[in-house]
């Protein structure tokens, strides 16, 4: 509860200060993607999770995971103890945002 909260907050503060300006590397993936879902208020959400839940490195690879999903399988099925590690928190960080960023 305490999240939804936080991250309420987040979203409204971009909607008064013009979030675009300060697009992060998930929520510049997720607007470059073409993807259907990919709404600017979705992409701002899934960002917002993304600082809430990862470091700035880990979002620069999940920004890259969007780019090339391969590369998440890579990373997802490497026994490399680097790759594991980010792999929970990347997962981690996926079940919040869909949940948080859900729309419906």
């Amino acid at each position: 509860m305490k999240l939804s909260v936080v991250a309420a907050a987040l979203c409204a503060a971009v909607a008064v200060c013009g979030g675009a300006a300060f697009a992060g590397p998930v929520e510049s993936a997720c607007l470059k993607s073409g993807r259907s879902a990919a709404s600017p208020a979705t992409c701002t959400c899934i960002q917002y999770v993304a600082d809430m839940t990862l470091s700035g490195s880990d979002q620069k690879m999940a920004a890259r995971f969007i780019k090339d999903p391969d590369k998440a399988q890579e990373i997802r099925t490497s026994d490399n103890a680097k790759h594991e590690a980010f792999w929970l928190r990347y997962k981690n960080f996926g079940e919040t945002a869909e949940s948080f960023c859900a729309q419906g």
